[in-house]
């Protein structure tokens, strides 16, 4: 079963060393040189010329240099694992296979973009991790494998990814032999069922102290590395915030974004219900007790 791979993050990668580990006849991958909006970037070309497998850089997954040169590979089956471009419907049918996609949530519900970001930042308990045979749409082809994954309550990004990696590598190992005996089942997704994330902005990850301290404790941790990072606004600055923890607190006279205390490197930040602990952050210089921050 020949495999014609596509991918540019962190995922990527770590999906295609497994698929070497079980010595895939990858017969190509398609990669990006850089990338100026996935903070999990990862070039997959070291990988390749390690391995001695033919790569192509692009910025654009659907143009015909593409296509002629998929079709010269002449893939089986093609491997799309983290790629923010959709494939359209000519490259969906390069493979006699088809094309095959991953999105780390519990499809069919949470299609569309940042499904990490917004699992942990809506506080959600639970998520998955699904390949899926890819079709015109979103997220909504048939599905070859999904396993929940648990959220606990201090995961942030980077365990979470984690997590849902280690899920999804299990899972390649289970249904790569399925697929090249073609004994594999696919199971179509329930359309009636499926919601949809939006792209995230910038304005998302502004911590708005008249939120409670479980949602600024989210935002927190689902913005921290790998990815940009939730921020605040201090003296007209933007500072990053990495890691967080609630505090109670019962001063219900004292107005929300005041500090309440400073030392070391932790602040506290009067919320809308309780208070937020700073713990890993950007500030070179803190703010005061009795401050305000934005």
């Amino acid at each position: 079963m020949r495999i014609v791979y596509i991918g540019a993050v962190e995922f990527s990668q770590k999906a295609l060393e497994k698929l070497i580990s079980l010595r895939a006849d990858i017969a190509g991958v398609i990669t990006m040189k850089k990338s100026d909006f996935n903070a999990d970037f990862c070039d997959l070309s070291r990988i390749c010329k390690k391995n001695n497998i033919a790569y192509k850089y692009t910025n654009d997954i659907n143009a015909n240099d593409n296509v002629k040169w998929i079709k010269n590979l002449k893939p089986d089956i093609i491997f799309c694992f983290g790629y923010s471009q959709m494939l359209k419907k000519h490259m969906l049918k390069l493979a006699p296979m088809g094309c095959v996609g991953f999105h780390p949530a519990k499809l069919p519900q949470n299609r569309g973009r940042h499904p990490i970001i917004w699992a942990l930042a809506l506080g959600l308990k639970e998520t998955a991790s699904t390949f899926f045979f890819m079709d015109e749409g979103a997220d909504s082809g048939d599905i070859l494998s999904q396993k929940d994954v648990e959220i606990d309550y201090k995961d942030d990004a980077r365990s979470l990814y984690n997590k849902i990696t280690k899920t999804a590598l299990k899972q390649i190992e289970v249904f790569i032999p399925k697929l090249k005996k073609n004994i594999f089942q696919m199971i179509p997704q329930d359309d009636k069922a499926a919601t949809y994330w939006r792209k995230r902005h910038k304005a998302d990850g502004r911590i708005d102290f008249r939120m409670t301290g479980e949602a600024i404790y989210n935002l927190v941790r689902a913005l921290t590395k790998p990815y940009i990072g939730a921020h605040v606004i201090y003296k007209n600055q933007e500072i990053k915030i990495w890691k967080a923890k609630e505090v109670k607190c019962n001063l219900r006279n004292v107005e929300y974004g005041k500090v309440l205390l400073s030392n070391k490197k932790e602040i506290v930040v009067k919320c809308y219900d309780n208070a937020i602990c700073f713990t890993q952050h950007g500030f070179k210089k803190l703010p005061k007790q009795g401050e305000h921050i934005l």
